[in-house]
């Protein structure tokens, strides 16, 4: 079959290095990219009509207003000749599946000029198991410039019907995520496909923690078409809080009493880079560096739920997903140790906060999701009450972790998600609370993250779903203090408490007010309502 792989790509790239006609890749099962000829393409406008040579084969091609369809031209044989009509079976692919075109030419050491042309090369974003994307070629070979001529412009006019496509991205790169590895990723995976797409490019590398903050707070965005963070999670949402504060600023909405803030202008693109890349493996159903790309520059925007949080009327940041308790003390560890390796800092924080594992004396307070049916169905019994009074509910005790999640944070350690029952823009957060128990009996909790099995079937666990949360700490007997072998310069304030948000520490001394924000941002990514099941079987201890 015809298609090829990324190898092939440099002798499709105009005024490419001297290059031999790329060499057929191995056939790619028809059933995932091919069919035969649908009822409603007889109905399609036909735009193009030609001879080209796909793979071995002279075809009859056809251009119609959705689709590319091609079908092996053979001599005349007997009607219902089986082997003949599987040979000429028709395929096709759809227009809104190719996101380039290039005239594909052979250059030598002694030929000058634009090479030989040897006819058309379309790039082709292809949908795979487990909700991979991968990139694909697809060769239409025919010497004549004039043809090829009429059918590239052809192309180039479809794809520039797509105005939902990026044209120009503002790339912030985070060279310290993960391994440093960041860079490489940029360099080696990323940039080729936009360089193909024809997307154009600024790079900004960050050089430190809240650099990417103060950048996108004064730079100029009107010139670009979205906004690509490529690290960790820490790193994407630093510049998703950046993006959400430049909206308020630019519609002159006072940050601090937010309680409608403005959409972000930009969507934003995650590529994986990081440790543990929750947010990109949420938004596409794996942290897949080819899969994010292509999502980019196909255009595939999602709408997300995003969650403010504030204390004592002051905004604190905006963000997707927060862990008190446990959560919150493991990754102060970590923070202490970013001398090791993201792997040996994540297992060390998680088995040293286990050993001085305690509960927090806290009030939780909290309101209730109501959905729309719900509103329906409250508006017909006519409850005055319900109608002008809000019902919060409240509940006290010690607990050992509290979590506050806005999507299902999908990672390795949690392969159906810190909280599964969650979407991506539902209106609602999930509520997860670990009352106080016995050390083994809250491991066991933990591990059940890394199975298929339900990990909320606990009599400690309680889980509800909401669309507002206060925290609030009702003693400093369990603040962060400082521990007996460190520093005090390099631990928090002893009267404050750590919070994970979005895998960064944000330490508070008081209550902290969670708010949810509907469809606050734009992401690029695909629907995830067809996920598949993970099966991914690591130990998170």
């Amino acid at each position: 079959m015809p298609w090829g792989r990324r190898g092939g790509r440099v002798s499709a790239l105009e005024g490419g290095p001297e290059e031999e006609a790329p060499p057929v890749a191995a056939a790619v099962p028809s059933v995932l990219w091919a069919s035969r000829l649908q009822p409603e393409a007889a109905a399609e406008q036909i735009l193009l009509r030609g001879i080209f040579e796909i793979g071995r084969d002279s075809c009859d091609v056809v251009l119609s207003e959705r689709a590319l369809r091609w079908r092996p031209i053979q001599p005349e044989r007997p009607a219902g000749d089986f082997q003949y009509d599987l040979l000429c079976k028709e395929e096709f692919i759809e227009l809104k599946d190719i996101f380039s075109v290039k005239l594909k030419r052979r250059y030598s050491a002694k030929q000058q000029g634009s090479g030989t042309l040897l006819g058309i090369t379309l790039f082709i974003c292809l949908k795979k198991e487990q909700n991979k994307l991968q990139d694909s070629t697809l060769d239409l070979i025919n010497l004549s410039e004039d043809h090829c001529d009429i059918w590239f412009r052809q192309f180039k006019k479809i794809l520039a019907g797509f105005s939902n496509r990026p044209k120009s991205l503002k790339i912030l790169l985070n060279p310290q995520s993960h391994k440093k590895e960041a860079t490489q990723v940029y360099y080696k995976k990323v940039e080729p496909l936009l360089k193909i797409a024809g997307i154009k490019t600024d790079v900004t590398i960050t050089e430190y923690e809240g650099h990417a903050l103060s950048l996108l707070k004064e730079c100029e965005l009107q010139g670009f078409d979205g906004v690509v963070c490529v690290g960790g999670d820490g790193s994407a949402s630093e510049v998703a809080h950046a993006l959400l504060l430049r909206a308020q600023k630019d519609a002159g909405v006072e940050a601090d009493s937010i309680l409608t803030p403005v959409q972000a202008q930009l969507p934003l693109g995650v590529i994986p880079a990081g440790s543990t890349n929750v947010l990109a493996h949420s938004l596409h159903g794996v942290p897949h560096v080819v899969t994010a790309t292509l999502h980019i520059i196909m255009g595939h925007v999602q709408p997300v739920d995003v969650c403010s949080f504030s204390t004592i009327g002051k905004l604190l940041r905006f963000g997707f997903s927060a862990m008190f308790g446990f959560g919150g003390r493991t990754l102060a560890l970590a923070e202490k140790h970013r001398w090791m390796s993201p792997n040996q800092r994540r297992d060390f924080a998680v088995i040293k906060a286990l050993a001085k594992l305690k509960p927090e004396d806290c009030e939780i307070s909290f309101l209730p999701f109501k959905s729309s049916q719900d509103l329906q169905e409250r508006r017909a019994q006519e409850s005055p009450k319900s109608d002008c009074n809000e019902q919060w509910q409240m509940i006290q005790g010690q607990f050992l972790n509290i979590s506050i999640m806005a999507i299902p944070c999908l990672c390795s350690v949690a392969p159906r998600g810190l909280a599964p029952n969650t979407r991506l823009n539902n209106g609602s957060m999930a509520l997860i609370i670990a009352r106080n128990t016995s050390r083994p009996e809250f491991i066991k909790h933990l591990k059940r993250y890394a199975s298929l099995k339900n990990q909320f079937n606990f009599p400690f666990i309680e889980t509800y779903t909401v669309e507002e949360v206060k925290v609030h700490p009702r003693n400093n007997t369990s603040a962060h203090n400082p521990e007996e072998e460190e520093r005090p310069h390099e631990t928090a304030s002893e009267n404050s408490f750590p919070w994970n948000v979005d895998g960064d520490l944000m330490e508070v001394a008081s209550e902290v007010h969670v708010r949810l924000h509907p469809r606050l941002i734009n992401l690029y990514g695909g629907s995830m309502e067809e996920m598949n099941d993970s099966k991914a079987t690591c130990n998170c201890l």
